[in-house]
């Protein structure tokens, strides 16, 4: 028996998409997903987190290959510039799902996007971090998001699209909404 070909739009296997999302209409459990990181400090401002395995559609799974991530600081926060420092890394997190949601929404409704940008901006006061105030807020006081898209859709399409995938973006909602974090302090 022949295998139909699958559709792709935006490099998105549309046909995997669809089977994917019948999967877990079968089986809600498929959905659960557990990521893991670790990060070791190696110097200064600088860290090294690797991504390998995580658990997801009902099995623990390992990638090809370890992923690897830096950090750092700018030389005027005290640090070497070898790599992005965390809070650039967040915008950095918030763009990339975003990414991930436009173009693999836009697959499913039929829409070819020629070119997508995304223009982030945070902005923080480091009175908090440096200890100097309790009254200001350690983390971002907001982040400014543009997206620039090229598709073959009309404007009101792309806007339904954008207000989607905002409703349905981990990383946004992570930003937006307080998430339980539990930290457990080990000796060695």
């Amino acid at each position: 028996m022949a295998t139909a070909t699958p559709t792709i739009t935006n490099g998105v296997n549309v046909t995997q998409l669809v089977d994917t999302i019948e999967l877990i209409k079968k089986d809600p459990s498929l959905a659960r997903f557990r990521f893991r990181s670790r990060t070791r400090w190696e110097q200064g401002g600088r860290c090294v987190t690797e991504i390998s395995g995580f658990y997801g559609a009902g099995a623990e799974a390992t990638r090809a290959r370890t992923h690897t991530l830096a950090g750092d600081e700018p030389p005027v926060l005290l640090g070497s510039d070898t790599a992005p420092n965390a809070v650039e890394a967040v915008l950095h997190a918030l763009a990339a799902c975003i990414s991930v949601g436009y173009v693999y929404n836009a697959a499913a409704r039929g829409i070819t996007i020629h070119s997508l940008r995304f223009d982030a901006e945070g902005e923080l006061d480091l009175h908090a971090f440096l200890g100097l105030s309790e009254d200001t807020r350690p983390g971002f006081e907001r982040i400014t998001f543009t997206a620039t898209v090229k598709a073959d859709a009309p404007r009101a399409k792309l806007e339904e699209l954008c207000e989607y995938v905002q409703r349905t973006s981990p990383v946004l909602d992570i930003i937006r909404n307080p998430v339980p974090v539990s930290i457990r302090l080990v000796s060695e």
